[in-house]
């Protein structure tokens, strides 16, 4: 990391203002810096990261937010390189099997899966997951007939699971695994947007089978997904020592945005911001606040942007108060098992290591989302309740917990349903009108931390070359 900076250009404050302390923020804050970019990092809230927060509790490392990093995608990986992390990055913990709800039962995932769909005939049969007629539709995938060449309508990602499996594979793992990490609709959320993947395999393949079995091959070892000893807020942390203490502003929020490049920025508690450019950070319904002034069309577009809520309990519990082995990750609920509160929940000290004192275990339990839209107006003694329940209806919890934390995410789940890739279309021609004006985030790009981490830093170095 390169350390000071150039000189500002005349008649603003900074060439770069960031707005937003987020993983994104961080990200393009971070890369202005290496450019020597005179910037502001401005946020709202009185810390950074966001959805990223990492909490040691009673000898317990809870994530309230994401708790992975997604190998396939390089920019948190090699991020975590530059920081000094890659040495402290750990796997996920053998065995690595995931579960699914099903008529009070929790059924493995089939061995040889790429996003819940094996790619291999016997682990197909076997399981015990899907019907015998599901299996057999599943298993006839690869004859079912392909979309016409050139056909780009955008659909759900329930009408292409269904052409192409069938219903009960929607339920049962379209809904709660692929709608399900994005607390969303499945009936709403686009393929196109989320997964593309498939697309190109059933383009390429004529199969999705066949197409995600050459994708597998490609796996590492040692799983998908890596983490860190002390959380993810340990790259948080990682990022915010590397930034100039005098370039960042937390507690201060931005009221007004007005100009055209320079840019002002009305703050609360302090003078405005002048900025050649401006990186807006933010969740797409906070952008569309921030530019309404300067184009109602963009804002228009922005708010159109739909956004879930949810809610992630984390329970502490002595081991031998848990009935269940807990071997494996954790389980999904499909909506369609709705004696059940829970979307999911995740078997944290059987995923990674060090995250529990010695005997005890640490689950996290997620609501809300598409399928609970008002998750957020119970108290979090319900919250904690209902998930305790849910808990010893299907893991064998006898005790009561021995720490217990809630964490509320309002509005901060982006929905990308189908249009959303016209509608990102249209809000970038928008910015053409705006120079200097870049949105970025989980809203306008893919929305797991790396496709965060490299929006932020592309947008840092498409800044600095246009100063």
């Amino acid at each position: 990391m390169q350390r000071g900076l150039l000189p500002r250009a005349p008649d603003t404050d900074v060439d770069v203002a960031v707005v937003g302390g987020g993983i994104s923020g961080l990200a393009a804050a971070y890369e202005l810096q290496a450019r020597r970019v005179p910037h502001v990092l401005i946020e709202r809230s009185s810390r950074l990261g966001g959805v990223i927060r990492t909490e040691q509790v009673d000898g317990f490392t809870i994530d309230g937010g994401p708790d992975a990093l997604l190998v396939q995608k390089p920019a948190a990986i090699g991020l975590c390189g530059e920081l000094g992390l890659a040495g402290r990055l750990v796997p996920t913990r053998e065995p690595r099997t995931a579960f699914v709800l099903r008529a009070g039962r929790l059924h493995a995932l089939p061995d040889y899966s790429v996003l819940g769909i094996p790619t291999r005939l016997l682990p197909l049969v076997t399981s015990g997951l899907l019907s015998a007629r599901g299996r057999l539709r599943m298993a006839l995938e690869r004859v079912v007939p392909g979309r016409p060449a050139g056909d780009g309508d955008d659909e759900s990602i329930a009408s292409f699971f269904g052409r192409r499996f069938g219903r009960e594979v929607v339920d049962y793992i379209a809904e709660p695994l692929l709608a399900g990490i994005h607390a969303g609709d499945v009936e709403r959320l686009s393929v196109r947007a989320l997964f593309p993947r498939l697309l190109e395999a059933e383009a390429r393949h004529g199969s999705i089978i066949r197409g995600l079995g050459s994708l597998r091959a490609g796996r590492s070892a040692h799983g998908l997904f890596r983490s860190l000893p002390g959380g993810i807020g340990e790259l948080v942390a990682a990022l915010a020592r590397t930034l100039d203490p005098a370039a960042v502003r937390t507690g201060v929020g931005v009221t007004r945005l007005a100009g055209r490049g320079p840019y002002r920025l009305e703050l609360t508690g302090g003078g405005p911001v002048c900025a050649r450019q401006v990186v807006l950070a933010v969740p797409a319904h906070a952008a569309a606040r921030l530019v309404r002034p300067l184009d109602a069309d963009l804002a228009a577009l922005c708010g159109g942007i739909p956004y879930t809520s949810t809610a992630t309990v984390a329970l502490g519990y002595a081991r031998p108060d848990v009935g269940h082995a807990l071997r494996g990750t954790g389980f999904v609920v499909p909506r369609v098992e709705r004696r059940v509160s829970l979307m999911a929940a995740t078997w944290v000290s059987s995923k990674w290591p060090h995250r529990a004192p010695p005997g005890h275990v640490l689950l996290r339990g997620f609501l809300g989302g598409a399928r609970d839209g008002a998750v957020l107006a119970r108290a979090d003694a319900d919250l904690i309740d209902c998930v305790h329940r849910d808990f010893g209806k299907l893991l064998g919890v006898r005790g009561a917990p021995v720490v217990a934390r809630v964490y509320r995410w309002p509005r901060l789940n982006p929905q990308h349903e189908v249009g959303h890739l016209a509608r990102l279309t249209a809000i970038e021609a928008r910015l053409d009108r705006l120079p200097g004006l870049r949105l970025i985030g989980a809203a306008f790009g893919g929305v797991g931390l790396p496709d965060c981490i490299a929006q932020g830093r592309a947008a840092a170095a498409g800044a600095a070359r246009t100063r």
